[in-house]
Protein backbone atom coordinates (compact mmCIF):
# COMPACT_ATOMS: atom_id res chain seq x y z
CA UNK A 1 0.00 0.00 0.00
CA UNK A 2 1.24 3.69 -0.90
CA UNK A 3 0.79 5.60 2.92
CA UNK A 4 2.47 8.75 1.57
CA UNK A 5 -1.27 9.17 0.27
CA UNK A 6 -2.39 9.74 3.99
CA UNK A 7 -1.24 13.37 5.45
CA UNK A 8 -0.98 11.29 8.50
CA UNK A 9 -0.08 7.66 9.55
CA UNK A 10 0.57 6.23 12.82
CA UNK A 11 1.30 2.71 13.33
CA UNK A 12 2.11 -0.03 15.61
CA UNK A 13 6.01 -1.80 15.94
CA UNK A 14 6.04 -4.98 17.68
CA UNK A 15 7.14 -8.46 16.72
CA UNK A 16 4.94 -10.41 16.39
CA UNK A 17 1.45 -8.58 15.84
CA UNK A 18 -0.71 -11.33 14.85
CA UNK A 19 -3.10 -10.42 17.56
CA UNK A 20 -3.28 -6.30 17.63
CA UNK A 21 -6.39 -4.48 19.06
CA UNK A 22 -5.12 -1.14 17.86
CA UNK A 23 -5.63 -1.43 13.90
CA UNK A 24 -9.07 -2.01 14.65
CA UNK A 25 -9.69 0.01 17.26
CA UNK A 26 -7.94 3.36 15.08
CA UNK A 27 -9.69 2.12 11.68
CA UNK A 28 -12.42 2.06 13.76
CA UNK A 29 -12.58 5.83 15.34
CA UNK A 30 -11.15 7.22 12.08
CA UNK A 31 -14.72 6.14 9.99
CA UNK A 32 -16.69 6.49 13.24
CA UNK A 33 -15.17 9.82 13.80
CA UNK A 34 -14.91 10.91 10.51
CA UNK A 35 -11.09 11.94 10.53
CA UNK A 36 -9.56 12.44 7.14
CA UNK A 37 -6.54 11.74 6.08
CA UNK A 38 -5.17 9.18 8.37
CA UNK A 39 -4.37 5.72 8.41
CA UNK A 40 -3.31 3.28 11.15
CA UNK A 41 -0.98 0.16 9.88
CA UNK A 42 0.94 -2.64 11.71
CA UNK A 43 4.73 -2.66 11.26
CA UNK A 44 5.70 -5.88 12.72
CA UNK A 45 9.64 -5.48 13.07
CA UNK A 46 12.04 -8.56 13.55
CA UNK A 47 14.57 -6.23 15.42
CA UNK A 48 14.29 -3.21 17.27
CA UNK A 49 17.49 -2.42 14.50
CA UNK A 50 14.97 -1.84 11.81
CA UNK A 51 13.27 1.11 13.49
CA UNK A 52 15.12 4.41 11.58
CA UNK A 53 14.86 2.51 8.27
CA UNK A 54 11.27 2.76 8.94
CA UNK A 55 11.19 6.29 9.97
CA UNK A 56 12.89 6.79 6.91
CA UNK A 57 10.79 4.70 4.36
CA UNK A 58 7.63 6.91 6.11
CA UNK A 59 8.23 10.43 6.67
CA UNK A 60 4.49 10.82 7.57
CA UNK A 61 4.81 8.84 10.15
CA UNK A 62 3.66 10.76 13.33
CA UNK A 63 2.63 8.42 15.97
CA UNK A 64 3.66 5.17 16.97
CA UNK A 65 2.24 2.88 19.67
CA UNK A 66 5.04 0.20 20.89
CA UNK A 67 4.30 -3.57 22.22
CA UNK A 68 6.11 -6.63 23.29
CA UNK A 69 9.18 -7.08 22.78
CA UNK A 70 10.35 -3.15 22.20
CA UNK A 71 8.57 -0.90 25.31
CA UNK A 72 12.29 -0.70 26.67
CA UNK A 73 14.10 -1.52 23.70
CA UNK A 74 13.38 1.15 22.21
CA UNK A 75 14.36 3.71 24.19
CA UNK A 76 17.98 4.63 23.01
CA UNK A 77 16.29 5.62 19.66
CA UNK A 78 14.32 8.57 21.21
CA UNK A 79 15.21 12.16 21.54
CA UNK A 80 13.38 12.91 24.85
CA UNK A 81 10.95 11.12 27.30
CA UNK A 82 8.16 12.17 29.30
CA UNK A 83 8.92 12.21 33.25
CA UNK A 84 6.36 8.84 33.86
CA UNK A 85 8.13 6.97 30.83
CA UNK A 86 11.64 7.64 32.04
CA UNK A 87 10.27 6.34 35.77
CA UNK A 88 8.91 3.82 34.28
CA UNK A 89 11.67 2.54 32.21
CA UNK A 90 9.28 1.84 29.36
CA UNK A 91 7.82 3.65 26.27
CA UNK A 92 4.54 2.31 24.42
CA UNK A 93 3.56 5.85 22.56
CA UNK A 94 5.70 8.19 20.60
CA UNK A 95 5.36 11.15 19.38
CA UNK A 96 7.12 12.20 16.11
CA UNK A 97 7.69 15.91 16.13
CA UNK A 98 9.73 18.36 14.30
CA UNK A 99 11.92 15.22 13.43
CA UNK A 100 12.54 14.93 17.14
CA UNK A 101 10.97 11.30 18.86
CA UNK A 102 9.48 11.65 22.31
CA UNK A 103 8.22 8.30 24.54
CA UNK A 104 5.62 8.07 26.69
CA UNK A 105 3.68 5.71 28.70
CA UNK A 106 -0.18 5.79 28.10
CA UNK A 107 0.05 2.26 29.77
CA UNK A 108 -0.17 3.96 32.93
CA UNK A 109 -3.07 6.46 32.34
CA UNK A 110 -5.24 3.13 30.77
CA UNK A 111 -4.58 0.72 34.02
CA UNK A 112 -4.85 3.32 36.18
CA UNK A 113 -8.43 4.55 35.49
CA UNK A 114 -9.71 1.01 34.81
CA UNK A 115 -8.73 0.14 38.08
CA UNK A 116 -10.21 2.84 40.11
CA UNK A 117 -13.37 2.51 38.39
CA UNK A 118 -13.42 -1.30 38.92
CA UNK A 119 -12.96 -0.64 42.43
CA UNK A 120 -15.52 1.71 42.95
CA UNK A 121 -18.15 -0.32 41.57
CA UNK A 122 -17.52 -3.38 43.55
CA UNK A 123 -16.59 -1.33 46.30
CA UNK A 124 -13.94 -3.23 47.21
CA UNK A 125 -11.08 -1.80 49.84
CA UNK A 126 -7.63 -2.52 48.96
CA UNK A 127 -3.79 -1.80 50.32
CA UNK A 128 -1.88 -4.53 48.57
CA UNK A 129 -1.08 -6.23 45.24
CA UNK A 130 0.75 -8.40 43.67
CA UNK A 131 1.78 -8.01 40.00
CA UNK A 132 2.70 -11.35 37.73
CA UNK A 133 5.93 -10.62 35.79
CA UNK A 134 8.64 -7.62 35.33
CA UNK A 135 8.47 -7.11 31.54
CA UNK A 136 7.89 -3.49 30.31
CA UNK A 137 3.84 -3.89 31.17
CA UNK A 138 4.45 -4.61 34.72
CA UNK A 139 6.71 -1.80 35.32
CA UNK A 140 4.17 0.62 34.16
CA UNK A 141 1.58 -1.21 36.58
CA UNK A 142 4.03 -1.52 39.13
CA UNK A 143 4.45 2.20 38.81
CA UNK A 144 0.98 3.28 38.89
CA UNK A 145 -0.17 0.92 41.71
CA UNK A 146 2.78 2.49 43.61
CA UNK A 147 1.45 6.00 42.70
CA UNK A 148 -2.35 4.73 43.70
CA UNK A 149 -0.99 4.22 47.31
CA UNK A 150 -0.49 0.27 47.02
CA UNK A 151 1.91 -1.79 48.53
CA UNK A 152 3.04 -3.99 46.09
CA UNK A 153 5.05 -7.09 45.67
CA UNK A 154 6.29 -8.28 42.12
CA UNK A 155 6.50 -12.12 41.44
CA UNK A 156 8.74 -13.16 39.03
CA UNK A 157 9.69 -17.05 37.57
CA UNK A 158 13.61 -16.83 38.72
CA UNK A 159 14.44 -14.76 41.75
CA UNK A 160 15.69 -11.10 41.49
CA UNK A 161 16.16 -8.37 43.65
CA UNK A 162 12.89 -7.87 45.94
CA UNK A 163 10.64 -10.38 43.75
CA UNK A 164 9.23 -13.35 44.96
CA UNK A 165 8.84 -16.58 42.90
CA UNK A 166 6.24 -18.48 41.97
CA UNK A 167 7.48 -21.42 44.26
CA UNK A 168 7.51 -19.21 47.26
CA UNK A 169 3.44 -17.94 46.79
CA UNK A 170 1.16 -19.68 49.23
CA UNK A 171 -2.53 -19.21 50.14
CA UNK A 172 -1.30 -16.90 53.12
CA UNK A 173 0.28 -14.54 50.93
CA UNK A 174 -2.76 -14.50 47.98
CA UNK A 175 -5.44 -13.94 50.93
CA UNK A 176 -3.19 -11.13 52.43
CA UNK A 177 -2.81 -9.29 48.92
CA UNK A 178 -6.12 -8.62 47.50
CA UNK A 179 -5.49 -7.44 43.78
CA UNK A 180 -3.14 -9.94 42.11
CA UNK A 181 -2.60 -8.49 38.26
CA UNK A 182 -1.38 -10.78 35.76
CA UNK A 183 0.71 -8.66 32.88
CA UNK A 184 2.31 -12.04 31.60
CA UNK A 185 0.65 -13.30 28.34
CA UNK A 186 -0.24 -16.41 30.10
CA UNK A 187 -3.71 -17.70 28.78
CA UNK A 188 -3.92 -15.33 25.95
CA UNK A 189 -5.30 -16.71 22.72
CA UNK A 190 -4.33 -18.85 20.90
CA UNK A 191 -3.09 -20.62 24.59
CA UNK A 192 -6.06 -20.39 26.59
CA UNK A 193 -5.47 -23.34 28.21
CA UNK A 194 -2.48 -21.85 30.22
CA UNK A 195 -2.62 -19.37 33.39
CA UNK A 196 -0.08 -18.26 36.03
CA UNK A 197 0.77 -20.98 38.84
CA UNK A 198 -0.09 -19.17 41.68
CA UNK A 199 -2.51 -21.01 44.94
CA UNK A 200 -5.80 -20.02 43.44
CA UNK A 201 -7.13 -21.69 46.93
CA UNK A 202 -6.19 -18.30 48.56
CA UNK A 203 -8.54 -16.40 46.95
CA UNK A 204 -12.36 -15.20 47.80
CA UNK A 205 -14.79 -12.37 47.63
CA UNK A 206 -12.69 -9.53 48.72
CA UNK A 207 -10.17 -10.12 45.79
CA UNK A 208 -9.88 -8.18 42.16
CA UNK A 209 -7.83 -10.18 39.52
CA UNK A 210 -6.73 -8.06 36.84
CA UNK A 211 -5.57 -9.86 33.81
CA UNK A 212 -3.97 -7.15 30.72
CA UNK A 213 -4.55 -9.96 28.37
CA UNK A 214 -8.01 -9.27 26.69
CA UNK A 215 -8.19 -11.89 24.16
CA UNK A 216 -10.26 -14.41 25.25
CA UNK A 217 -12.60 -11.93 27.51
CA UNK A 218 -12.33 -14.01 30.40
CA UNK A 219 -8.75 -16.29 30.64
CA UNK A 220 -8.59 -19.30 32.46
CA UNK A 221 -6.79 -16.98 35.33
CA UNK A 222 -9.58 -15.32 35.32
CA UNK A 223 -11.94 -17.82 34.66
CA UNK A 224 -10.44 -19.73 38.70
CA UNK A 225 -10.07 -16.16 40.12
CA UNK A 226 -14.40 -15.72 39.67
CA UNK A 227 -14.86 -19.86 40.83
CA UNK A 228 -13.42 -18.66 44.21
CA UNK A 229 -16.00 -15.86 44.41
CA UNK A 230 -12.98 -13.32 43.28
CA UNK A 231 -14.37 -9.70 40.89
CA UNK A 232 -12.23 -10.03 37.65
CA UNK A 233 -11.56 -7.06 35.13
CA UNK A 234 -9.72 -8.40 31.98
CA UNK A 235 -7.73 -5.87 29.78
CA UNK A 236 -9.34 -4.45 27.17
CA UNK A 237 -10.57 -1.01 28.92
CA UNK A 238 -7.07 -0.32 29.62
CA UNK A 239 -6.35 -0.73 26.08
CA UNK A 240 -9.10 1.71 24.77
CA UNK A 241 -8.20 4.19 27.38
CA UNK A 242 -4.63 4.02 26.92
CA UNK A 243 -5.57 4.38 22.94
CA UNK A 244 -7.24 7.37 23.70
CA UNK A 245 -4.67 8.88 25.49
CA UNK A 246 -1.81 7.88 22.98
CA UNK A 247 -4.43 9.67 20.50
CA UNK A 248 -4.99 12.88 22.74
CA UNK A 249 -0.66 13.05 22.53
CA UNK A 250 -0.23 12.67 19.00
CA UNK A 251 -2.66 15.68 18.27
CA UNK A 252 -1.93 17.97 21.37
Amino acid sequence: MDYQQYDRLFGLIGYPLSHSFSKKYFTEKFINESISGAFYELFPLETIKDFPDLLKSYPNLLGINVTIPYKQQVIPYLDELDPAAAAIGAVNTIKVEDGRLIGYNTDVYGFGHALTKTLEAHQLKVEKALVLGTGGEAQAVVFQLKKMGFMVKSISRKKKGTCLTYEELNTGIIAEHQLIVNTTPLGMSPKIDTCPDIPYNGLGAKHLLYDLVYNPAETLFLKKGKEKGAQVLNGLQMLILQAEKSWEIWNE
